[in-house]
């Protein structure tokens, strides 16, 4: 399997964790196109551009968007592509979600898709250690 990673966030914020997870992980497994949006942005050009990337990067297995935040343009444009039959898109980008999608490159676009969302919902906690308790 090869399933190509779409990343399109504001602002160089997927250009950053992408350069993070890849200085994490050696040898990116799998191939990855950015698209960033920032105010000055026309949204019909992004989704041209998204267009093009997503057939550069279908090698027969389809794409997986992934995007920072859901509602905003990014998510909106990545929603707009997932007409093509297949593409699957995951919001709320973290480096965790990054991670976990490289750690299983050699699954299909349903089994990453899951992934992704597994690696970005695990990778959030919180910390209940307040320190010792004083009483």
């Amino acid at each position: 399997m090869n399933v190509g990673i779409l990343i399109i966030t504001h602002s160089g914020i997927g250009a950053s964790i992408f350069g993070t997870a890849r200085f994490m992980i050696d040898d990116c497994p799998l191939n990855v196109k950015l698209l960033s949006a920032n105010r000055e942005s026309d949204p019909d050009e992004l989704l041209e551009s998204a267009s093009i990337l997503i057939k550069e990067l279908d090698k027969g297995d389809g794409v997986l968007i992934l995007t920072d935040l859901y509602g905003s343009t990014p998510s909106n444009i990545a929603h707009q592509l997932d007409q093509y039959a297949d593409v699957k898109v995951v919001t709320g980008l973290n480096l965790s979600m990054l991670i976990r999608v490289f750690n299983y490159a050699e699954l299909g676009l349903t089994e990453l898709t899951e992934k992704a969302y597994s690696g970005g919902r695990d990778g959030i906690t919180i910390d209940n250690d307040n320190g010792p308790d004083e009483s």
